[in-house]
């Protein structure tokens, strides 16, 4: 569970907001809780105080998210088999979509990742803002987390050192397979303070 982000975009950390009678984490932690083993939550220094629901642990993020990734892969025990990593800024990913990407990957994928069509029609532009082409639509999904992985793969892919946008990216550049699942409206991110208005008024549904 990554939760070390200081929320540059929001104005602060968007993941200790309010959510109801609980945080945006702790909405998370509870989603994660119902389909593994045990919840490494990575968190920044300031934070490691922060008491925990049995089954988790905590542990300190690093610069970037990647490296926040990496200081939480190492506190998962060898024997897992299936690591999912989950951003605490999506607290409403349901329970359903953390189980359709860890048995995309029993299936024999690498990797597994939710993703949503894209509505509105995707330019590609240069340095200076000039369209290059139109990308087709019907081969373009926004990627959402939960993201589930064989941890050998995720492992290795890590091991590089390399950073990416997530973490399938890290695991597509080392080759391997990567399947997209159907993602969900409601794991929506929240990134600015109108996301967790609506995050809100879901929770109150």
């Amino acid at each position: 569970m990554v939760a070390a982000g200081s929320g540059t975009r929001f104005g602060k950390p968007k993941q200790f907001e309010s959510l109801g009678a609980e945080t945006v984490l702790d909405h998370a932690i509870a989603q994660a809780l119902t389909v593994s083993d045990g919840v490494v939550v990575v968190l920044a220094t300031d934070r490691l105080g922060l008491q925990l629901p049995n089954g988790c642990i905590s542990v300190e993020g690093g610069a970037t998210r990647s490296e926040s990734v990496r200081a939480g892969l190492d506190a998962v025990p060898e024997t897992a088999e299936i690591i999912c990593v989950h951003d605490a800024a999506r607290p409403l990913a349901s329970e359903d979509l953390f189980w359709r990407v860890v048995e995309s990957v029993r299936g024999g994928a690498d990797g597994s990742v939710p993703g949503i069509a894209v509505n509105d029609t995707i330019k590609e532009v240069d340095n200076f803002g000039v369209v290059t082409r139109t990308v087709p639509r019907a081969r373009i999904v926004a990627v959402q987390t939960p993201q589930a992985f064989a941890a050998q793969k995720l492992r290795a892919a890590h091991a590089s050192g390399e950073e990416g946008t997530d973490d399938a990216e890290l695991v597509e550049r080392a080759g391997g397979k990567i399947v997209v699942v159907n993602g969900e409206i409601t794991a929506r991110k929240i990134t600015m303070p109108d996301d967790l208005e609506w995050a809100r008024n879901e929770v109150k549904k």
